[in-house]
């Protein structure tokens, strides 16, 4: 089938620190086992939404810390 990417094994000790990032959260909210198993395209919109949430705040924080 044209279009179809094929899911790649993660090795998490060698990710981006950004992706480092969404794997913690994703670890910390429980969903780690479902994205291992299945791919990010697994969560729903709501489980999604609420890693990009705690994503976007960390960095607003970090950002806040160096100035």
């Amino acid at each position: 089938m044209a279009g179809v990417k094929k899911e790649q094994k993660v090795d998490l000790e060698h990710i981006k620190p950004e992706e480092e990032v969404k794997y913690e959260i994703a670890s910390e909210l429980g969903y780690l086992d479902k994205v291992m198993a299945t791919g990010w395209k697994s969560l729903t919109a709501k489980e999604s939404g609420r890693i990009g949430g705690i994503m976007t705040k960390r960095k607003r924080e970090s950002i806040k810390k160096e100035n």
